[in-house]
């Protein structure tokens, strides 16, 4: 199967960035679902998945060093599948709303992370992105003013936690222990303000105490709803899991998939938004379509790597247009290249380049290494 939609062959001359306008875009006929391709997508992804879970609990069983190359393959599909959560969460890989929530809900089990709220949360993201004021990406940065008031040992602390090899154990916190601590907090928080409004008002309904709630790890009752499901779903797993294959054996895979998946598409997403030059402006004077052009990068990997990631790489016209399913972000990036000959381009080797950059300057509206900042004030 291939892809419908031929890119064009019109080749303009190179357009300025500040004369560029949305509706010099063309975007509209890439918008289009397909939910053959988006079944075979599925398909192709979580039929592999599943058989490499099966193959690599046979070899475990006959030695350990021989499962690193099936381990490699499933971290892959695992980034592949929250590759495709996200496009289901953004409505776009198949036509139907329901039909992205129900294969979105459970791409969420696979990757043990609540799809919805996630989904929504990623929309703040895409509303805002390149305004800093308002969303400092996934690793919470906080502008050079503040860390300068940083004591010399909070600040050692806050780099640490923004090396590169913290993308493991926070990439296992991220999928695997964060969503089942929000679900343990908002319930302890709800029932602190059930017994409140009882105290008050013994004859006090559910129904009211549950209006009257405003809850802290949630927003919606939807989000709640999908929190709750998915924990049920994943802790179900992993207790049928455990006992089928042994706790140990299945932990000391589960672990490394989850840790090194979440690692990787966490690490793909930075540097899509978290690089030298980067649009990092404050609320005043904030552009929507700056921000998708200069404050989203275009990521070149190998091709491979593009399969892998559901073509996340061309991430401009992502973030120009969240609907266009990633089965035809390529053929929307080449037929609208002459315009994005601004933006910047990110190679594998640039990755590494991109952790420096940890803090935002407002006086600048840019991102700024840590040396670049003790500089300045120096």
């Amino acid at each position: 199967m291939t892809n419908q939609i031929a890119p064009s062959l019109v080749t303009s001359a190179q357009v300025e960035p500040a004369a560029v306008k949305r509706s010099d875009f063309v975007l509209a006929p890439y918008v289009r679902s397909n939910d053959l391709w988006a079944t075979w997508q599925i398909v192709n992804t979580l039929v592999p998945y599943g058989l490499l879970w099966v193959a690599v609990i046979y070899v475990a069983r006959v030695s350990i060093w021989l499962t690193p190359p099936l381990l490699v393959l499933m971290v892959l599909f695992s980034g592949r599948c929250f590759s495709l959560m996200h496009d289901c969460g953004h409505q776009s890989l198949f036509r139907s709303k329901r039909m992205n929530r129900l294969v979105g809900f459970l791409l969420g089990v696979i990757n043990a992370i609540p799809q919805y709220p996630w989904s929504r949360g990623h929309a703040f993201h895409h509303k805002h992105n390149g305004n800093w004021d308002l969303y400092r990406g996934p690793s919470a940065l906080v502008s050079s003013e503040t860390f300068l008031k940083m004591t010399p040992f909070q600040q050692g602390f806050y780099q640490f936690l923004r090396h590169p090899l913290m993308l493991f154990p926070g990439g296992f916190f991220y999928l695997v222990i964060k969503p089942r601590v929000a679900l343990l907090l908002g319930l302890f928080h709800f029932a602190g303000h059930a017994m409140a409004c009882l105290k008050a008002d013994i004859r006090s309904s559910l129904n009211s105490i549950w209006t009257s709630y405003k809850p802290k790890y949630w927003y919606t009752t939807l989000e709640f709803q999908d929190l709750v499901l998915n924990n049920i779903c994943v802790v179900a797993s992993w207790i049928i899991l455990s006992r089928l294959v042994g706790a140990g054996l299945f932990w000391s895979l589960y672990s490394v998939v989850m840790a090194c998946s979440a690692a990787l598409f966490i690490c793909i997403f930075f540097v899509q938004h978290n690089f030298e030059g980067s649009y990092a402006h404050r609320t005043e004077g904030w552009n929507s379509l700056t921000g998708a052009i200069d404050g989203t990068s275009l990521l070149r990997l190998p091709a491979i790597l593009n399969w892998f990631t559901a073509d996340i790489g061309y991430h401009n016209i992502h973030h120009l247009c969240s609907r266009i399913p990633n089965y035809h972000l390529r053929a929307c990036h080449q037929r609208n290249a002459s315009l994005l000959t601004g933006a910047t381009t990110l190679t594998v080797r640039q990755i590494p380049d991109c952790f420096a950059f940890i803090l935002w300057d407002r006086s600048t509206d840019s991102l700024q290494s840590v040396e670049q900042v003790q500089a300045a004030q120096a």
